[in-house]
């Protein structure tokens, strides 16, 4: 059989292995006409009220649906006027703070009792509990050969990307993976939460090995250990971590399971459930939202940024060094000159940010343990100056605090955790979420999520080919 000729264009991008090069003449040609016919007033959004990013003027969020997961508090109406509290995030109605000193208090480890309870609805007993870790030590295992076949034949730069394949590759090996019923939606959810640890951690193995050319490790998992152990022994070749380590990156899961209904990625995960897909399918597509660097790659940007000031401050107690550095940063003068302090501020969060409040106090203990006590005294003082500095500079009447990912970089960091994984191991704790969010979908809503985009384009006719 004789094949057609491939499209000049296309071969032409393709590089020697077959893959796509960069950009040629002829994109970047059709560039400029693809940009310079999608441009749409500003002033088009003011006129026809349009939420730009389902935010109104306020920067409130649209109201969009409904949900019992989880509470994200930032404000409260006083005398019929909305003002700023400290901020407040709970599951399942058990305040964020009270869940991590429970868990902490009692001994064990905290991400398998937030995920039944983001699941469930309750706070599991004893025996529910164990009962549950059972189960999730009993999913934790991928199909025969998966490992090869799947994710060492392909190794990824980006560990988000081999993520999102893994899980719809998975989708192949579920006997019943289009069916919809709670019982096997629960069920895939269960396996999905298991098995992201692994899919996570083989996937940065093998792009350590085949890509950056560094040594092979592949561990199998512990049924006898928790899931922020398994991480820490799956990622480092001699399996060991100290008690610390496990107990901070338990509390990082449970602080990143679960952040109420309207955060990009549990929103994909309620719009691509709404239309009747599959489990598997949903959970990639969260997934290629949480890989956003406005999203869950922040933190990456906030290690980075502070890897920048310490080459250029050289005394962390100095205030005056302190500010001049991030009022640079403000001026578009420092590290990727974006007019940024990286971590600092929230969509929701004005006067705290909860989950950094909870992570700044295990922070410091690990700082002592791993002898980094100078770069958090930095982290403290610049989470204290750069409010200050940002509202000076932009001119905000609202309280504002650093956020979670200011502090979690530094602390995957300490645990010698690449930059690499940082937004996978994101994943690996918001699946819980997710998925207690497409559960709820499929039971209260069973209407397709479709809002409304107005066209600004005037009609024309139809030009003939001969006549243009």
């Amino acid at each position: 059989m004789v094949m057609p000729e491939e499209n000049s264009s296309i071969s032409s991008s393709r590089n020697k292995a077959g893959g796509y090069s960069a950009m040629t003449p002829k994109i970047l040609k059709l560039a400029e006409i693809c940009e310079a016919n999608n441009h749409i007033n500003p002033e088009l959004y003011t006129k026809y009220d349009v939420k730009r990013g389902l935010r109104d003027a306020n920067g409130q969020g649209v109201l969009t649906g409904l949900t019992d997961i989880s509470t994200v508090n930032a404000t409260k109406v006083v005398d019929g006027v909305r003002v700023p509290i400290p901020g407040e995030l709970m599951y399942r109605g058990i305040n964020v703070y009270d869940l991590v000193n429970g868990f902490l208090s009692d001994g064990h480890f905290g991400f398998e009792e937030t995920v039944y309870l983001l699941l469930f609805g309750n706070l599991p007993n004893k025996q529910q509990l164990d009962e549950f870790t059972d189960m999730l030590a009993e999913y934790r295992t991928l199909p025969t050969n998966f490992v090869r076949d799947v994710i060492m034949k392909a190794p990824n730069a980006d560990i988000m990307n081999s993520l999102a394949r893994s899980v719809l590759t998975l989708y192949s090996y579920d006997e019943y993976a289009n069916d919809l019923s709670i019982p096997n939606v629960l069920r895939q959810s269960i396996q999905l939460i298991s098995t992201m640890p692994l899919l996570t951690t083989y996937a940065y193995q093998a792009y350590s090995h085949y890509i950056m050319g560094r040594g092979l490790f592949i561990h199998n998992p512990s049924p006898r250990h928790s899931t922020a152990e398994n991480i820490l022994m799956l990622m480092r070749d001699d399996k060991s971590y100290t008690e610390a380590e496990a107990r901070i990156l338990d509390i990082m899961l449970v602080l990143h399971a679960e952040h109420g209904g309207g955060n990009n990625s549990t929103f994909t995960t309620h719009v691509v459930t709404s239309s009747g897909t599959d489990t598997y399918s949903a959970i990639a597509a969260s997934l290629c939202s949480l890989k956003g660097p406005k999203h869950g790659g922040a933190n990456i940007k906030v290690h980075q940024m502070f890897a920048d000031m310490m080459k250029n401050i050289r005394d962390y107690d100095d205030d005056d060094e302190i500010r001049s550095y991030l009022q640079r940063l403000l001026n578009k003068e420092a590290f990727d000159r974006a007019g940024l302090i990286y971590g600092v501020g929230h969509a929701v969060y004005t006067i705290s940010d909860p989950r950094a409040e909870i992570l700044k106090t295990y922070v410091e203990k690990l700082s002592r343990e791993k002898g980094r006590e100078e770069e958090f005294k930095l982290y403290k003082n610049v989470d204290r100056l750069a409010t200050e500095l940002v509202n000076k500079n932009k001119n905000v009447l609202k309280p504002m605090s650093v956020n979670v990912d200011f502090y979690s970089g530094f602390v995957y960091d300490m645990l010698g955790i690449p930059e690499e994984m940082y937004t996978p191991l994101f994943a690996v704790s918001r699946i819980a979420g997710w998925s207690a969010h497409r559960i709820e979908e499929l039971i209260n809503t069973g209407k397709i999520i479709r809002p409304a985009y107005m066209s600004v384009r005037e009609d024309r006719a139809y030009i003939p080919m001969s006549e243009r």
